[in-house]
């Protein structure tokens, strides 16, 4: 089969059996070393995927993707308003809220957030019906001052279903002795666990009517809307374009001659930092053990100096029958990047098999050591999630063979200049 002379003779580099046997052995570790760095970083980035995905999937199972509130008072027509909500394509979902920051009087005391919800609604916009261990939000019934908690915070007021709890709201009401916090007593109903440290120690729900009246809010009305969109990451621009339109058709505060504005808020502000700093880490790996990848690199670059200096009279031969520099360089280009090729595909194939089997290979480990990675009474995530990505994995590939392509061009070049009569002044 016709073969281009400069495939020929570096693919026969690759395959002959060399004299210097460490220029081999450079070449076999230039290999594995790429392979090595591209399975690693596949299966690190993989892993950290994974972690983002489960930690942004306890996080938003419990805060809604965007609220949307009244600048001043309360959103008496929140009704009219989640039907115009509803009507945007890319809202799922909308619920009505009531949260203020209390502090929770049980066997012990403690601050958290209490949520007033309608159990109807909120179905829409979180997953905390599927993460309750005990009794249901529709539990929660106007009047009757049922409370759910956090399992982390019902550890911490040592109270369970049946007790009561005071929840005291740092509000002030006139009374014949003077001013008083406004407090009332709601007996437990429910608790829930999302296995995130935020939601289960510091979050509480309530029915929206009873946390009106604790906070004394007008009866039927509501703190803001709480949305669940098809695109979260679209969530703020969403947002703002939905009270943009509340406020132009007059929507949220009934009886009011003055147009009424909203406070937008979405999911990065409460809990961005968190995954920011997951993207951050992601950065950082990806940059150290790209450098697996860059030392697998030079030593291709090594390799390939010491074949040129090898091959010097072969070159100056090949030289002297007419053959031109650019093709003297492609025979070293050709055989670096084979290398870099083979190294990069057994890593992607490595990567793959590693980053979808490692939920497998973990707790083999585990057992082969006598060791746990993840405690259970440590870590809420006991076992090790992998979200392998195609975006990524072509990423690191293109990279790979970026580094290694690039590596050959010095040695070739070195290797297109050689002389041929100095070259061969030595034969």
């Amino acid at each position: 089969m016709y073969k281009p002379l400069e495939a020929f003779i570096g693919l026969r580099y690759v395959r002959a059996k060399r004299r210097n046997h460490f220029v081999s052995f450079i070449s076999l570790t230039s290999m594995l070393g790429i392979a090595l760095g591209v399975t690693t970083l596949i299966t690190v980035i993989s892993v950290m995927n994974g972690f983002e995905k489960e930690l942004r999937a306890r996080i938003l199972g419990a805060i809604a993707h965007a609220t949307i509130r009244p600048v001043e008072g309360a959103l008496s027509d929140w009704r009219e308003v989640i039907e115009q909500v509803r009507q945007h394509p890319e809202v799922d979902g909308a619920a009505p809220y009531i949260e203020e920051g209390v502090w929770l009087q049980g066997q012990e005391s403690s601050g958290a957030f209490i949520r007033g919800i309608d159990p109807a609604y909120e179905i829409e916009v979180s997953e905390i019906e599927s993460k309750m261990l005990t009794g249901r939000l529709a539990d929660l019934q106007a009047g009757e001052y049922g409370i759910v908690l956090g399992i982390g915070l019902a550890s911490r007021l040592r109270v369970g279903p049946g007790d009561r709890v005071t929840v005291i709201a740092p509000r002030l009401k006139a009374t014949p002795v003077g001013a008083s916090p406004l407090m009332r007593r709601f007996t437990v109903v429910g608790a829930f666990e999302f296995g995130e440290f935020e939601n289960d120690s510091a979050l509480a729900l309530v029915h929206m009517e009873d946390a009106a009246r604790l906070l004394r809010i007008p009866q039927g009305s509501a703190g803001g809307v709480r949305l669940h969109l098809r695109d979260m990451y679209r969530a703020w621009s969403v947002a703002r374009d939905i009270s943009t339109e509340l406020t132009r058709d007059g929507l949220g505060q009934e009886g009011s001659a003055e147009p009424t504005y909203y406070l937008v808020r979405d999911w990065t502000q409460e809990r961005g930092n968190l995954f920011q700093a997951v993207r951050t880490e992601k950065t950082v790996m990806w940059v150290i053990l790209s450098l697996i990848i860059a030392v697998a690199a030079f030593n291709i670059i090594s390799m390939l100096v010491m074949v040129v200096t090898d091959k010097q009279s072969d070159i100056a031969i090949l030289k002297t029958m007419g053959t031109r520099p650019g093709t003297i360089m492609r025979v070293f280009v050709i055989q670096g990047s084979v290398i870099g090729v083979v190294g990069t595909a057994l890593g992607v194939v490595g990567g793959i098999l590693l980053a979808q089997n490692i939920g497998a290979v973990v707790p083999f480990l585990e057992r082969l050591f006598g060791f746990s990675l993840f405690p259970s009474d440590i870590y809420y995530i006991t076992e090790l999630p992998s979200d392998l990505r195609t975006s990524d994995v072509v990423k690191f590939a293109v990279m790979s063979l970026t580094m290694a392509l690039l590596s050959t061009i010095y040695p070739s070049w070195r290797a297109a200049r050689t002389h041929p009569a100095e070259a061969l002044s030595y034969e």
